[in-house]
C-alpha cells in the first residue's frame, strides 16, 4: 500500500475556501450573521496554522515536561469553554469542571496510551497530544451539555436526582449517535486520516475502535464526576 500522503499546495488549499465564500455570500444576503461566521473561519485558519508550527517544535523537542504542560493547558481551556453554556456559573463551577475533565479524561488517556498502545517513551508527543486533544475535547462537550441541561431542569423545579439523570442522558446523546453512525454514515477523522496516509484500513479500524472506546469512557467518567462534584453548589442555587 502506498505510504505517502498527497501534499496540498497553498493554491490548492485556497481552492477549499471557494465554497466557503459562496456560503458566506448566502449568509450575508440573507442577513444571517455572516460577520460572525467569517470571524470563526479566520480564527480557525490562524489557530490551525499556529498549532501546526507549535506541534512541529514540540515533536522535535520530545520532552516529557513540555507534553505535560500542553495537556494541562488543554484541560484548563476545556474546563473554561465547557461552562460557556452557563456563564453566570463559570467561577463557581470552574474547579469542579477542571477536576472532572482532568480525572475522567486523564485516567482514560493513561489507560489507552500506556496499556493499549504501549507508547515508548510514555509521553511520545505524536500520539499523546492528538489523543489527549480528542479525549479532553469530548469530555468538555459532554460536561457542557450536562451542566446546561442540569441548570435548565433545576430552574424548572425538578428534583436534583432526576435532573442529574436527565443531564447525564443529554450529555451522552452525541456520543451514542456517533457510535451508532460510525462505519455506516461516516468514517471518523482519525480513521480517515490514517487511510489517507497509507495505513491499512484494518489497522485504522483497530485504532478507531480504541478512539471510540476512549471517547465513550472519557465522556461518561468526566460527566459523572462533574455531576457529583458540583451537586452541592447546584443544589444551593436551585433552593
Amino acid at each position: 500500500m502506498n505510504q505517502t500522503i498527497q501534499i496540498i499546495s497553498p493554491f490548492n488549499l485556497a481552492l477549499a475556501f471557494v465554497p466557503v465564500l459562496v456560503v458566506l455570500g448566502i449568509m450575508w444576503r440573507w442577513s444571517l450573521q455572516a460577520g460572525h461566521a467569517l470571524y470563526a473561519i479566520v480564527r480557525m485558519l490562524i489557530q490551525l496554522l499556529l498549532v501546526g508550527y507549535i506541534l512541529t517544535t514540540i515533536f522535535a523537542a520530545e520532552r516529557a515536561w513540555i507534553v505535560t504542560v500542553v495537556m494541562l493547558i488543554m484541560v484548563t481551556a476545556a474546563s473554561w469553554i465547557a461552562l460557556g453554556t452557563v456563564k453566570h456559573l463559570r467561577i463557581r463551577l470552574y474547579r469542579q469542571a477542571f477536576v472532572s475533565i482532568l480525572l475522567g479524561g486523564g485516567l482514560t488517556l493513561m489507560l489507552v496510551t500506556q496499556a493499549v498502545i504501549e507508547l515508548e517513551p510514555w509521553f511520545e508527543p505524536r500520539y499523546m497530544i492528538p489523543l489527549a486533544g480528542m479525549i479532553f475535547a469530548n469530555a468538555m462537550n459532554s460536561v457542557s451539555l450536562a451542566v446546561e441541561r442540569l441548570s435548565t431542569e433545576l430552574s424548572r423545579g425538578l428534583e436534583f436526582e432526576k435532573a442529574r439523570s436527565e443531564a447525564f442522558q443529554a450529555a451522552f446523546i452525541p456520543t451514542i449517535n456517533g457510535m451508532l453512525a460510525v462505519g455506516l454514515v461516516s468514517l471518523p477523522g482519525m480513521m480517515t486520516g490514517q487511510i489517507l496516509s497509507g495505513v491499512s484500513p484494518i489497522v485504522a479500524a483497530h485504532y478507531q475502535i480504541v478512539v471510540m472506546c476512549m471517547i465513550f469512557a472519557s465522556a461518561g467518567l468526566s460527566t459523572a464526576a462533574f455531576l457529583y462534584f458540583s451537586r452541592h453548589a447546584l443544589r444551593q442555587l436551585a433552593e
